[in-house]
This record gives C-alpha cells, structure tokens and sequence, in this order.
C-alpha cells in the first residue's frame, strides 16, 4: 500500500514540519520520524510553512533542521501554522 505524506520532518528533534500542501482547518498532516508515520490534525497552514507537530508553549524554542530556529511568542497548539505572527528569531 503506498504511503501518502504531506510534511517533511527534517530532524527528529524538530518540533515542527514543512507542508508540502497546502493545508485546511481539519485536514490531516501526515509524515514520517524514522519509521514511524505521525499523523494529526491541523488548523491550516499555506503550502511550504511549518506546522508544529507537539505544542510549543510561549517562550520555548522552535526547532528545525535540529536547531533553534525561533522562539514561540505565544502558546502554539499541535497542528497550528508557525510563522512570524507566533514565533520570533531567535538571532538576537
């Protein structure tokens, strides 16, 4: 049975992913950690933005390609799009 993915986890550690898709409230994100499939849902997020595969609470870092990337300004849900209206850089 052929698997179908619309995220890209790039790092284990990562607490976000990239949509391939674009992506509507209710949709299922669905990608690959390893062996592993994951599989939830989201609230939308535009083709090619990240989307946060745990909750991120404000102030916590967002991690990507295995390092900080930015840091939530707010609380982000599981399956929520990240972008700059939630996360900041963390480059001070």
């Amino acid at each position: 049975m052929e698997q179908t993915f619309n995220a890209i986890l790039i790092h284990p550690s990562d607490n976000v992913a990239t949509v391939t898709a674009e992506l509507r409230n209710g949709d299922q994100v669905r990608y690959r950690n390893g062996d592993e499939i994951c599989t939830f849902i989201t609230s939308g997020v535009p083709i090619y933005h990240k989307v946060a595969v745990t909750d991120i609470p404000q102030g916590q870092p967002v991690r990507k390609y295995g390092e900080i990337m930015a840091v939530a300004t707010q609380d982000i849900a599981k399956g929520g799009h990240v972008h700059t209206h939630n996360a900041t850089s963390a480059v001070q």
